[in-house]
């Protein structure tokens, strides 16, 4: 994983909701890359996730993911993963 510097990540939040944002657990990104594998991952423009995350960040409430590309963070609102779709995604 890119490791995210730490002054950013205490900066950077969700674009809509503005709740800060954390990394993605080992767990988390696991259960999510299974989904976006399985074809059921939707962002929220309701298009299907291609491409399978090395890293992530995760609103601090648990409902929205954004991917890490290269060390950056997408924070594009379109383009936020909901947690809410899938039924057992790991919470902590």
């Amino acid at each position: 994983m890119a490791a995210i510097d730490r002054k950013l990540l205490d900066i950077i939040c969700c674009p809509v909701s503005k709740v800060p944002l954390v990394p993605l657990s080992a767990k988390q990104l696991a259960a999510l890359n299974k989904e976006i594998s399985a074809g059921t991952a939707l962002n929220v423009d309701a298009q299907v996730v291609s491409g399978l995350l090395n890293a992530g960040l995760l609103t601090t409430d648990g409902k929205i993911i954004y991917r890490i590309e290269d060390g950056i963070p997408v924070l594009l609102p379109e383009e936020g993963i909901a947690t809410l779709q899938f039924h057992d995604f790991p919470r902590g």
